[in-house]
């Protein structure tokens, strides 16, 4: 009976492991400061949004390499091990990839250390790997930490970091996204910048976890990022894979609730992520 009720045990468990369900705001690290939001109506819903001064002492951008330096596949990671691995303190999941299959919790692909493949061009270290697609957008980080977000599929030579996206949610600081019957709540990643690229935002919303948190459609994620006054906003991978990730006394802190094989509290290993270096503040 044990083994029986084992399973049900944690699945519960990591309910109660969850964020709470009340709006907190608070600076993580110098130049980054996080606020999480609570929605009740249309749905609920939780929304965690970190925003951080490119120009702020401290502040590196890094992005998960690829296998070697010949390489334009990765290793699959959590974004809790990518953060761990790198010494990072925040981090957060980035470009869509393949192969992925997800059918039950012991049935999917990939897992850690699996490899895999981005979908759209991303850099790490100046080195750049994935295929670059024109119908695909990019965030370049230069090696001043300035940021800009591009069509052309590719980043420009000198840059430093990127990755990739589906599509643009916001553009000259308004919207490009219309609601349609296919826009349906969901997980969501979403990175923004302003206009002169050295502020950066990112959004990740909590989904698929009836009564906790549902999900946005892209048009109420885009009236979020209107509300902040974004120039640029684009769409990453979201889903299962939706993950951020903070540095607590050495360890990684899940600062949202991801949902892996519907388990919530589970970490998907991913292709690559965004993370970011800063300088640690004396209270917590």
């Amino acid at each position: 009976m044990g083994l029986l009720f084992l399973p049900m045990f944690m699945y519960v468990w990591q309910h109660f492991q969850r964020p709470s369900l009340t709006n907190t705001q608070k600076i993580l690290f110098t130049g980054i400061e996080y606020k999480r939001r609570v929605r009740k109506k249309p749905r609920p819903v939780v929304i965690h949004i970190v925003s951080i001064n490119l120009k702020a002492a401290g502040i590196k951008i890094f992005v998960t390499p690829p296998v070697n330096q010949q390489s334009q596949f990765t290793q699959a990671r959590t974004t809790s091990d990518f953060l761990k691995e790198f010494r990072l303190q925040l981090a957060i999941n980035a470009n869509y990839f393949y192969p992925f299959h997800e059918n039950t919790p012991w049935d999917y692909y990939p897992r850690i250390g699996d490899i895999v493949r981005t979908v759209g061009q991303a850099i790490s270290n100046g080195k750049p790997y994935g295929n670059p697609d024109a119908n695909w957008y990019v965030a370049c980080i230069a090696s001043n930490n300035l940021i800009q977000i591009l069509k052309s599929g590719s980043c420009p030579d000198n840059t430093l970091q990127g990755i990739a996206g589906r599509e643009i949610l916001v553009t000259d600081g308004k919207p490009t996204v219309t609601d349609n019957f296919q826009d349906k709540p969901y997980s969501r990643v979403a990175i923004a910048t302003n206009q002169q690229g050295d502020k950066l935002w990112l959004i990740a919303v909590d989904g698929k976890q009836p009564l906790y948190s549902e999900g946005l459609k892209k048009t109420e994620l885009t009236n979020i990022l209107l509300e902040l006054g974004v120039e640029v906003a684009l769409n990453l991978d979201g889903g299962g894979s939706t993950t951020l990730v903070m540095e607590k006394d050495g360890q990684p802190k899940l600062l949202n609730s991801p949902s892996h094989t519907k388990i919530p509290m589970r970490e998907r290993p991913v292709a690559n992520h965004i993370g970011f270096y800063a300088e640690v503040m004396g209270n917590r």
